[in-house]
């Protein structure tokens, strides 16, 4: 079977295969799509945005409206197809599997908490209630810039962290917009946040420390723990 042949309907390929094959049969190069059409079409596949991204990497450029201001929020422009990721030599382009072990070891180390934002996983982010924040890695440095999947290498991001910083677009805040930022902080908070410059991390007291963990926990034992801290509370 050649190449010309695959379906992106085909449920027996792999999903960031499916994802490829739609980009260039249904899309095509120089034009725009929406996430909620990718959804659809491979619809009943598992992070379906995450394989989109995971076709960075191997070569394929894909922008949004932060660094191509014409496009709508939901818009996504695709500008370059990269590796033939359909093909079996090109399956793994751009790929670095990150092991069960060490992922399991950058979560706890990260107290199952967004290091970008310090959110806690199925935690609502601040004035949106009813949303809940779902926890992945990111890359220390870009993937695409040699950005490697060892614990030192990666570190938990929320999804929406992960999306503002992936490395389809490449864009980031500067310098000279964080600096804005910095400066914009009373005094107080400046001190504090050169203490946690200078130490290369944000202390936790322990109560956000057990927070983190609690919120890692599947719903069902969240519930029944805060039952029964508010049972030892009342006693």
């Amino acid at each position: 079977m050649t190449s010309s042949d695959l379906d992106w309907r085909d449920t027996e390929l792999g999903t960031r295969v499916r994802v490829a094959l739609w980009l260039r049969d249904e899309v095509g190069v120089g034009n725009t799509f929406s996430k909620a059409a990718l959804r659809a079409a491979i619809s009943g596949a598992e992070q379906v945005d995450r394989r989109m991204r995971d076709l960075r990497p191997a070569g394929w450029v894909i922008r949004t409206n932060l660094d191509r201001p014409s496009l709508q929020p939901e818009q996504l422009y695709l500008e370059t197809i990269g590796a033939p990721v359909w093909e079996r030599g090109c399956r793994a382009a751009g790929l670095r599997q990150i092991s069960a072990r060490t992922r399991r070891y950058v979560y706890e180390r990260d107290l199952h908490m967004c290091r970008r934002c310090g959110i806690g996983a199925a935690e609502a982010y601040p004035g949106e209630p009813g949303s809940k924040a779902r926890l992945t890695l990111g890359h220390v440095s870009p993937h695409a810039a040699g950005g490697t999947a060892t614990a030192e290498g990666l570190i938990t991001e929320c999804a929406r962290c992960n999306e503002l910083v992936r490395n389809l677009t490449g864009v980031q805040m500067d310098s000279v917009q964080v600096w804005e930022r910095v400066r914009a902080l009373p005094v107080r908070q400046k001190q504090e946040l050169l203490e946690w410059m200078t130490a290369d991390v944000r202390p936790l007291r322990p109560v956000e420390r057990v927070w983190g963990l609690y919120r890692q926990l599947p719903a069902a034992l969240r519930d029944e723990m805060q039952r029964d801290l508010r049972e030892l509370l009342d006693s």
